[in-house]
């Protein structure tokens, strides 16, 4: 390095920039994945430079060719020192270490391409010898002087040179259309890691779904970044049992952004070392590729795409084309692509998998392992990027730093504060959407405004989404934004009860759950956002950062609030601009909760999501606080008790829609001292679901003149409805669903003229339905499943001229039988149903 930096275009900075990552390296932990990477780049390309400058020299080649990355090691140098200052600094600078986390890895990237320039430079520089040989060549001829003999030192050194312009080729060789360096397809497939765990029974299933099963062609190996999809991909094509059928047609290629159909086919062709064709257009390497399958005849073929992204989809949708016997397909990607192929999510990893990879990760012998390693672990949450990550930081470090890593993390710090590989690895998963995917990015950010370790209910994200966000005002639309992070691995989306023909916009049974790194992504990007525009407090109490509290802190005005507390929340915020909230998200764990006082200031409140998260119905008072909001149109309330709505009279003007979910409601309906007409004048939607004490609904009810959906699903001890429930003529959705007491409905039903929809599955107890139902003249729709002591149906069935679809199961279809095909042909389906316990417990990856 001495010698490198006497002189040269790219000596004395190159020098500079090696000595300070190596300075920086030792001082700060902050950054040391990256500034590792950092000084192996260095490292490698260190006898390149010191070639290349002094052959610059002799070759008499231009200094601009390596100008620009003599600017970039100097900015460099300044970025690493910034580095070094930075991790000197509180935790709260999580906005810098962010930024400069993204300009380092932007100065390795610079490194990697001037390694690739460096390596086409030799290239370039060998074949001008080349050339200048052959030259040298034919004056010789021309000279006719010992011509045989000269010729034959020539050829000799033509052969020695062309040998060493091949081995350079084999790591840089091609030049685009664009004049940029392209790095041929490496086919072989990587050696695993030394150490795999909890891969044993994902192996076994991919075999049995890729091998086994003659109808998939391709695969799809999905999870969030670092959860070991291409470990256990290397692995597969290890196993001897896969190298046994395919031999040597496995091919393991890594996607990169310049990956394309051709290149892919032509490295197929370099792998098997037969002629590398060109192409003109995508459908000329198809039949290529098609060809190239012929010609290997019996011969199996494997092909593993690791590592493929959403811009890289239309590689998928070629390779579909593609659909020959003994060609196989196995994709990695965060994405899960179900068009294409079948999907295997790989889970976490369970505790005792999570153990071994610590152990090893931390070099930690048998008689080192100890309760304080169990809690770190438990952070972890089964993922092994996180695992290896800690793991590797606390090896060898005396165990206070163990008790501090512990202690930081169960005051609510998070593993993406502190371990920088792990938040850029997750983070790349955002960073893959564009412009027009800015509305999926928002959806998961909002994701964090809920406990970790709890399902998120889709009625609550729904009406969330629909006052946030105009692009998703009706709830199917919602829903797919849903499915839209699920298949991005950014979330899972839950369905506890599931119809095979069912589209009625009930999703009541629907949950997101999240793994808890990723929601602490989603908490660690709505700390960068510099409009603040979602403000998230964890459960902390009242001992919140004087950021939050202290009066000369700048004001905040965030669209949505979240507080978690294990309390009733009674601190003033007082640098928060309560006014501009439009949705609040309470989150308890407590007997007894009440609003806080400052709830009354929010004018444009919209949304107010209230849940406990408890076993049993917390009660919930000053309710009348949000008899002064303006604008509010959305209440959904979870495991509450709501005697509070009876001891002090409300007006709701703007509310559109109310849910309750597991409340304890019974003492509100049946002790209310006023009218709740009078009390929710415009309410649109009711929703009430697995509320146990409601055993009859007031009379009152029906004067919700507005009232267009009325869903009242899993109320056990629910016997009766009112009997002038006919009086809510605008009701076009009436969900009675797996309401096991109900015996009839009442007579008035048939005034239920705009009545669309009407289910009343899992109604054991219903004997018969009214005998005018068939006056429901816009009734399109009947949900009967498993209503199995109902004996027949009134001969008024005739007269539901707009009835599209009866949803049956076997024994209720056969009461449709005695009525004529016209009516039965098309219309009755009969389904069967799923059932998952999933929501029962905590979800865990």
């Amino acid at each position: 390095m001495a010698d490198l930096a006497a002189g040269g275009a790219m000596g004395v900075p190159f020098t500079m920039l090696y000595e300070v990552i190596k300075d920086v390296v030792i001082k700060t932990s902050m950054f040391e994945p990256l500034l590792e990477e950092l000084k192996s780049k260095i490292e490698a390309l260190n006898p390149l430079i010191d070639k290349m400058d002094s052959w610059n020299k002799v070759l008499d080649r231009p200094e601009k060719e390596l100008r620009q990355f003599k600017v970039q090691m100097e900015k460099g140098r300044e970025l690493i020192t910034k580095c070094a200052k930075l991790s000197k600094l509180s935790k709260w600078n999580s906005y810098k270490k962010y930024k400069y986390s993204y300009q380092l890895l932007e100065l390795q990237n610079s490194l990697q391409n001037l390694l690739f320039i460096l390596q086409w430079q030799q290239a370039r520089d060998v074949k001008e010898t080349l050339v200048g040989v052959k030259h040298v060549e034919t004056r010789v001829q021309q000279m006719d002087v010992n011509v045989a003999v000269l010729k034959e030192e020539g050829m000799t050194v033509m052969k020695e040179t062309l040998d060493e312009v091949r081995n350079i080729g084999t790591m840089v060789q091609r030049i685009d259309k664009k004049g940029e360096v392209q790095s041929q397809i490496d086919c072989e497939v990587p050696e695993p890691p030394l150490v795999t765990v909890g891969l044993d029974l994902p192996l076994r299933e991919l075999k049995m779904k890729l091998l086994k099963n003659d109808n998939v062609s391709m695969l799809v190996l999905t999870a969030p970044g670092g959860c070991g999809k291409t470990t256990l991909a290397t692995k597969f094509c290890q196993d001897e049992e896969v190298k046994g059928i395919f031999k040597n047609n496995i091919f393991f290629i890594t996607v990169t952004k310049k990956s394309t159909f051709n290149l892919i086919v032509q490295g197929l062709h370099q792998c098997k070392s037969t002629d590398v064709p060109m192409f003109h257009n995508e459908g000329t390497a198809v039949k290529r590729l098609r060809k190239f399958l012929r010609e290997e005849g019996q011969k199996p073929v494997l092909l593993v795409l690791d590592d493929v992204w959403p811009e890289s989809e239309c590689l998928l949708e070629k390779l579909d084309e593609v659909k020959m016997r003994n060609f196989k397909i196995l994709v990695t990607s965060r994405s899960q692509f179900p068009e294409y192929g079948s999907v295997y999510p790989l889970k976490s990893l369970d505790d005792r998998d999570a153990m071994t990879l610590f152990r090893h990760s931390a070099s930690l012998g048998d008689g080192q392992w100890n309760s304080l390693a169990r809690e770190i672990i438990a952070h972890c949450k089964g993922y092994p990027l996180a695992i290896k990550v800690v793991g590797k930081s606390l090896r060898g470090k005396p165990m206070v730093f163990w008790r501090k890593r512990a202690l930081q993390w169960s005051k609510g710090d998070s593993i993406i504060d502190s371990e920088t590989e792990v938040l850029l690895c997750l983070q790349t998963s955002l960073d893959a959407l564009d412009e027009k995917e800015a509305l999926i990015k928002e959806c998961f950010l909002d994701l964090g405004s809920f406990p970790q370790d709890q399902r998120i209910p889709a009625g609550a994200l729904i009406d969330m989404w629909a006052e946030l966000y105009e692009d998703l005002d009706k709830d199917f639309l919602a829903i797919t934004n849903m499915y839209e992070l699920t298949t991005r691995s950014l979330a899972d989306l839950v369905v506890t009860r599931k119809e095979t023909v069912e589209d009625d916009d009930y999703y009541s049974e629907h949950f997101v759950t999240q793994h808890d790194l990723l929601r602490q992504l989603a908490v660690y990007q709505a700390k960068l956002d510099p409009s603040k525009k979602r403000l998230i407090i964890g459960n902390c109490g009242d001992n919140l950062p004087k950021c939050l509290t202290e009066k000369k802190h700048q004001l905040i005005k965030p669209r949505l609030l979240s507080i978690s507390s294990d309390e009733t929340f009674s601190t003033n915020l007082h640098n928060i601009q309560l006014a501009d909230v439009e949705v609040l998200v309470l989150n308890f764990n407590t007997k007894s909760y009440a609003l806080p006082e400052f709830v009354e200031k929010m004018v444009n409140l919209k949304v107010l999501i209230v849940t406990n998260h408890g076993f049993i119905p917390a009660e919930l008072s000053n309710f009348h606080l949000l008899d002064s909001l303006p604008n509010l149109k959305r209440i959904r309330l979870e495991r509450v008790s709501v005697p509070s709505i009876t001891k002090h009279p409300i007006q709701l003007k703007s509310l559109k829609k109310i849910s309750l979910f597991m409340c304890s409601i019974g003492e509100t309906f049946s002790n209310c001292s006023f009218q709740i007409s009078n009390a929710l004048p415009n309410l649109e939607e009711l929703n009430i679901d697995y509320c146990n004490d409601l055993v009859k609904l007031p009379d009152d009810l029906c004067n919700l003149v507005r009232l267009k959906k009325l869903s009242i699903t899993n109320c056990h001890k629910l016997s009766a409805l009112p009997q002038e429930i006919g009086k809510l003529e605008k009701v076009e959705v009436l969900r009675l669903r797996s309401c096991t007491d109900l015996v009839k409905l009442p007579c008035s039903v048939k005034d239920l003229k705009r009545l669309d929809f009407l289910d009343i599955s899992d109604c054991f107890s219903i004997v018969e339905l009214p005998e005018d139902i068939g006056e429901l003249s816009s009734l399109r729709k009947i949900n009967m499943r498993q209503c199995s002591r109902l004996q027949e149906l009134p001969l008024s069935i005739l007269d539901l001229e707009k009835l599209e679809e009866v949803i049956c199961d076997e024994e209720t279809a056969r009461l449709w039988e005695p009525f004529p095909s016209g009516l039965r042909d098309g219309v009755v389906k009969e389904v069967k149903e799923e059932f998952s316990l999933d929501w029962l417990r905590k979800f865990q990856y």
